[in-house]
């Protein structure tokens, strides 16, 4: 028999997701919502499908919405603390690596520095903060095939500097 104490506290665990999931949106809490919609709209190209009093819905390629923004809560407020729980960043997918140059060139012109840009073997980002300091990552994918492995055959991932001048090329293409 097995003592009560021994499972109380033993993490429950499921089967595995199903496969075919994916996140649907993010809705981020921003203080100004026209300022919101020039990054988001303005510079990164989403298109707005809806707005409210004190939220707007935007998307890419005529869904829904990928990102939700309002001010609900949040107008006129300050980001997180350093050091505070919260969301780290939201990741931005594009189909391919010159849809990520054509970003990089809209924040070049837009003047918005970057935190940080990272070849991970998997996938290529670019990382930034919006106008809220929400963190934002723009990245694409290679295709799986290309993914670096282990001997064993599972996944290597890794963080190495991106070459931006190169992923600038692609535009040339």
């Amino acid at each position: 028999m097995t003592d009560a104490t021994d499972t109380a506290n033993a993490p429950v665990r499921f089967p595995t997701i199903d496969a075919g999931v994916r996140i649907g949106h993010v809705h981020l809490k921003v203080a100004d919502l026209p300022r919101a919609l020039d990054f988001y709209c303005g510079v990164l190209g989403f298109t707005l499908t809806q707005s409210l009093p004190g939220a707007a819905f935007i998307s890419a390629g005529g869904y829904h919405h990928h990102i939700g923004l309002n001010t609900w809560e949040s107008k006129g407020g300050s980001p997180p603390a350093p050091g505070t729980t919260g969301l780290f960043h939201t990741a931005i997918l594009y189909p391919t690596r010159k849809a990520l140059a054509d970003a990089l060139g809209r924040l070049i012109a837009a003047k918005i520095p970057l935190d940080g840009a990272s070849d991970h073997g998997v996938s290529e980002a670019l990382y930034l903060r919006d106008p809220d300091e929400n963190g934002v990552e723009l990245h694409w994918d290679r295709p799986k095939d290309a993914w670096p492995k282990k001997p064993d055959g599972s996944l290597q991932m890794y963080t190495r500097p991106l070459d931006l001048h190169d992923l600038l090329k692609e535009l040339e293409r």
